[in-house]
C-alpha cells in the first residue's frame, strides 16, 4: 500500500476542489482528524501496522465525499476511495475495511471494533478541546451557507447542548484525554445560555 501517495492525492484534491462554503469540513479538519487518529492509536497501543495504515487511510478519505455531496457524504467518500485506492496498491479487502471505517463516522455513530472507535473519537475530537467554540461556529456558518440549518446563537448553543448529551467517547484514551475539557465546554455553553435569557 502506498499510503503517502493516496494521502497526498486526496489532500491535494480537497485543497483545490472543496467549496469555499465549507467552513468546517475543510482540508484542515481532515488533517486534524488524521493527527487525532494517530494519537489515539498510539495511546491505545494499537500496533498492527497494516491495520494502522487502513485507519489512517479512512481518516484522510472520510470526508472526501464533500467534493460531490453534503448529504450522505460518507457514501460518496466510499465511492471515491473505491475508485482511487486500487491505483495506490490497496487490495479489495483493504478497501472494504476502509469503506466500513468511513461509514461508521456517519452520525449517530455506533462503532463496535477498536479501529471503528478510534476513528469515531478522532472525528469528534474537538468536542473536548479548547478550540471547541471556534470549530462549533465554523460548523454553524457552514450549515447557514449551505442551507442545512439557519440558527440564532441561542438555537445553536441549545443544539450543541443536545449533541453533547448524546455524545460519548468510545475509547478509554478518548475519554481520558478529552473528558475534562468536554465538561468545561458544556459548562461554558450552559453559562452563555443563562446569560442570553
Amino acid at each position: 500500500m502506498d499510503f503517502a501517495g493516496a494521502r497526498d492525492y486526496i489532500l491535494d484534491r480537497l485543497r483545490k476542489e472543496l467549496s469555499p462554503t465549507l467552513t468546517y469540513h475543510t482540508v484542515d479538519h481532515t488533517l486534524d482528524m488524521h493527527r487525532a487518529v494517530v494519537r489515539l492509536m498510539d495511546m491505545e497501543q494499537f500496533t498492527d501496522e497494516h491495520e494502522r495504515t487502513l485507519i489512517e487511510t479512512a481518516a484522510v478519505f472520510h470526508d472526501a465525499g464533500m467534493l460531490h455531496s453534503y448529504k450522505d457524504h460518507e457514501i460518496q467518500s466510499v465511492k471515491i476511495a473505491k475508485k482511487v485506492l486500487p491505483a495506490f496498491r490497496y487490495t479489495e479487502k483493504d478497501i472494504d475495511e476502509i469503506s466500513k471505517l468511513i461509514l461508521v463516522t456517519k452520525l449517530p455513530q455506533n462503532p463496535n471494533t477498536l479501529p471503528e472507535k478510534i476513528l469515531c473519537d478522532a472525528d469528534l475530537d474537538s468536542l473536548g478541546r479548547v478550540d471547541f467554540f471556534q470549530e462549533s461556529f465554523e460548523l454553524q456558518l457552514e450549515w447557514k451557507l449551505n442551507n442545512i440549518r439557519q440558527t440564532t446563537l441561542e438555537e445553536w448553543l441549545r443544539f450543541e447542548v443536545c449533541f453533547f448529551s448524546d455524545h460519548e467517547y468510545f475509547t478509554h484514551s478518548g475519554r481520558e484525554l478529552r473528558r475534562e475539557q468536554k465538561k468545561k465546554n458544556l459548562a461554558e455553553i450552559t453559562d452563555i445560555l443563562e446569560r442570553l435569557k
